[in-house]
């Protein structure tokens, strides 16, 4: 369990985030057609990236039931990966949409997205104590984003072993990219030092069967 500014909130080994509180789901960075946009410039990979996501993104959905799903932007790839998507997996997405209410968060990858998506489009949303947008913020707090793609290293018996992850400090909590072909970004860089700064944070590593909490003094 992960508690940020007084709510506690579970963690899914797909990288999502439930809050039972409001009974709603996150994910952060789907990156939906990374697969297709990659084909365009010659790097030719299997165009299944969107439809494992969704895999993902309608298990954990089952498992928690809840009446919100909330999208923290770069969901989808780049401007035109809307019109690239399979009518199967837009019909995934719209059948989604009819189960539950979607919020997408606009990212960096996707900052106009369309209209013709089910549920409502916003920059950021504010919930109780809670502000969930896609960057993170210089002075925010209570601030719950993606964008940066997190993962942590640790060292056991001898060997080096590096997972996704969720990383929180007194302001931000940090979401793990969900998409399937989406990289990481160690906590130790100094993209994070802004916010997970003089190890006063914490991280939530994602392995196969279950998620280990670690202080930042453990990870390398």
């Amino acid at each position: 369990m992960i508690e940020f500014y007084g709510i506690d909130m579970k963690p899914d080994l797909t990288g999502a985030l439930y809050i039972s509180d409001y009974n709603m789901l996150l994910v952060a960075d789907l990156h939906f057609e990374k697969g297709s946009s990659c084909a365009r410039f010659g790097l030719h990979i299997p165009p299944f990236d969107t439809s494992s996501s969704l895999d993902m993104l309608e298990d954990a959905i089952s498992r928690y039931s809840p009446c919100s799903l909330v999208c923290l932007g770069d969901s989808f790839h780049d401007d035109d990966a809307q019109a690239r998507l399979g009518e199967h997996d837009r019909h995934r997405i719209n059948r989604i949409g009819e189960q539950l209410d979607i919020l997408w968060i606009t990212g960096n990858h996707d900052p106009a997205l369309s209209g013709e998506l089910p549920g409502t489009i916003a920059d950021e949303a504010a919930i109780g104590p809670l502000v969930l947008r896609h960057e993170p913020l210089a002075r925010g707090r209570g601030i719950i984003c993606g964008h940066l793609h997190p993962a942590a290293t640790i060292s056991q018996r001898g060997r080096r072993l590096r997972r996704r992850c969720f990383a929180a400090s007194s302001s931000h909590l940090f979401m793990p990219a969900f998409g399937a072909y989406t990289g990481a970004l160690d906590v130790k860089s100094k993209a994070f030092l802004p916010w997970l700064a003089d190890d006063n944070f914490d991280v939530w590593m994602i392995g196969r069967d279950n998620i280990h909490r670690f202080p930042a003094s453990k990870l390398v």
